[in-house]
């Protein structure tokens, strides 16, 4: 069973091809003009072993919004895609991960309903020309398209970098666990109701 998904995005303000393998190695190739989003993308897939590519043109001549929370939008498409009808799969994953003095914590759940809670208190508004308000608006549209429930709690950070850092990366390593088979269902829905 192959885990591959290739979705093309277009709009008057973005045109976004996103192509995920969610069994990779962590190998990613990114061009989003916004260089510190890359990197952030660049820890989903080396933390979340997803193989990711990502090609963003934006209007960044109006800020970086539509480019991030499209990317969000079209990465939440391919996943769905790429997961299929969730059969065999752990269906819930969560991580702590720290950086220096910033601690997050992500739980993530693949229930078909989307839903995103996040309390980022962000020390400050740009880290790069990365606008850090904008880390909400690609998880909200992750959400919506990919139909997961999503915490989002940065715990403790002062350095702005370190606090979306951790936040990206312990998003990789939930999405990783909660995409993995789980050898006891294998084949079975996880759900009462034998549908997600």
């Amino acid at each position: 069973m192959t885990r591959i998904a290739e979705v093309q995005r277009d709009t008057a303000e973005t045109q976004i091809r996103v192509r995920l393998d969610l069994d990779g190695t962590g190998i990613a190739k990114l061009a989003t003009g916004i260089g510190f989003f890359d990197h952030m993308l660049d820890q989903l897939a080396r933390h979340g072993l997803i193989d990711l590519e990502i090609d963003a043109k934006g209007d960044l001549h109006i800020d970086g919004h539509h480019t991030v929370e499209d990317v969000g939008i079209t990465l939440g498409q391919a996943m769905a895609k790429a997961v299929g009808d969730k059969r065999g799969l752990r269906r819930y994953g969560h991580a702590y991960v720290p950086l220096d003095e910033a601690l997050s914590r992500v739980v993530i759940d693949f229930s078909g309903r989307p839903g995103l809670v996040m309390h980022v208190p962000f020390t400050s508004g740009m880290v790069g020309a990365f606008d850090t308000q904008l880390t909400y608006e690609f998880f909200q549209g992750f959400v919506n398209h990919a139909g997961v429930t999503l915490h989002i709690d940065n715990l403790k950070g002062v350095n702005a970098h370190h606090q979306c850092e951790t936040v990206f990366k312990a998003f990789a390593r939930a999405v990783r666990a909660a995409l993995e088979f789980d050898p006891r269902s294998a084949g079975v829905i996880p759900s009462t109701k034998g549908s997600l």
